[in-house]
């Protein structure tokens, strides 16, 4: 078997049911990251939404601020900025902030919006949201990579812009471009030498070669560690228990999902299965043997990538969550990636020369009452008289 080195982080939108009280699962949130980076989990992504209810930061940099006090070395990330609903100098300032607030811990990935719903309170049109998108990327680069920008565009007007501060991180920070199911996503994460976030895995392979593609274009190399794939795991000890724990958040998920994409009347086929979601995501609810085989599958299915993204959906409940979180790093993890091989190589060769090894140390424990038996009553020191 051949060793694979991959990071693994988690991707969270997050889900919230409507029915939680909002302060309490914010707070809870944070613990999570902070058990996740006692296990060493290396990132951890969350989104800016602003309707619905169940996705609850509207701003991801402030959530990444107050994590980034509570924890250590876990990296941060917004998946995604919206950048059409923004400034792209204002959202340049705001990443140089946070790349100095976490020294270098913040990462900003960028998307168009995923709800229509936001687009629409902000008069933002989702036909050229992905337009804006590219446009936006580019000029955030261009500032902080220290230009000063004069131009004027139908979203937004810049004079003179420039970001004062240099960013902590050389070059820059690490940058991110979403990619669901437009290719709008990869040729530019392409064109900028940006990480690839992946949300369907399935489409892992279109996406790497249009990346690839785009790079080459404008002169560079798109790098499989750039690629960071989301999948579905949820684990526990046993498949029941893992089945029965994903039920705890499925109807809440369902039912937002179903408004944010409404099911076609017509298709008897609409209502999908947790089973039917989870694989098309490339992962499985099951136990840590079906995770590592689970894995197997998806890195031969996309010919590898650099981060596993695990989808932090809250389908189960807080502490079960967290339980699959640790049997993956536990477990799933060291045997996916050969961690501890060379361990187990160790243990076998002392089990191969036990008898061996075992005559060595009887031998030299009874040469050892031999020369103690043989050598002679050390002298009795005598005690002068006061």
């Amino acid at each position: 078997m051949v060793d694979k080195y991959i990071k693994v982080g988690i991707f969270s939108p997050p889900h919230h049911p409507n029915r939680e009280d909002v302060t309490l699962t914010m707070q809870r949130d944070f613990k999570l990251v902070e058990w996740l980076d006692e296990l060493g989990y290396s990132e951890y992504w969350v989104g800016e939404h602003h309707s619905g209810g169940m996705q609850i930061y509207s701003s991801p940099e402030l959530f990444i601020a107050a994590a980034a006090e509570r924890t250590h070395r876990i990296k941060l990330g917004a998946a995604v900025i919206s950048l059409p609903y923004h400034n792209p100098l204002t959202v340049a300032g705001r990443i140089v902030q946070l790349d100095h607030q976490t020294r270098g811990r913040a990462m900003f990935g960028f998307g168009p919006g995923a709800l229509s719903s936001d687009a629409h309170m902000l008069g933002v049109s989702v036909a050229r949201s992905r337009e804006q998108l590219v446009q936006g990327i580019d000029t955030v680069v261009r500032l902080l990579d220290g230009e000063t920008i004069t131009e004027t565009t139908d979203w937004y007007t810049l004079r003179d812009a420039h970001v004062h501060i240099q960013p902590y991180t050389r070059p820059r920070p690490q940058l991110a471009v979403a990619s669901a199911r437009t290719p709008v996503g990869a040729m530019t994460a392409g064109r900028y030498n940006t990480a690839l976030l992946c949300a369907n895995a399935g489409q892992v392979n279109n996406a790497y070669r249009i990346a690839c593609e785009s790079a080459a274009e404008h002169g560079g190399a798109f790098d499989r560690s750039n690629l960071r794939v989301v999948g579905s795991f949820h684990l526990a000890d046993t498949r029941e228990e893992a089945r029965k724990a994903v039920q705890y958040g499925w109807d809440d998920y369902v039912e937002y999902l179903n408004i944010m994409r409404p099911p076609n009347p017509n298709d008897k086929n609409a209502a999908a299965s947790i089973e039917q979601v989870i694989g098309q995501r490339g992962g499985i609810v099951g136990t840590v043997d079906d995770a590592i085989e689970a894995l197997e599958k998806l890195w031969e299915d996309t010919g590898g990538f650099g981060t596993l993204l695990l989808i932090g959906a809250q389908w189960m409940e807080h502490e079960a969550q967290k339980r699959s979180y640790e049997l993956f790093m536990r477990y799933v993890l060291p045997r996916f990636t050969g961690q501890n091989r060379r361990r187990e190589q160790s243990m076998q060769w002392m089990k191969d020369n036990a008898v061996r090894f075992g005559e060595i140390r009887d031998q030299a424990s009874d040469e050892a009452m031999k020369s103690t038996a043989a050598a002679p009553a050390a002298p009795t020191k005598a005690v002068a008289a006061s």
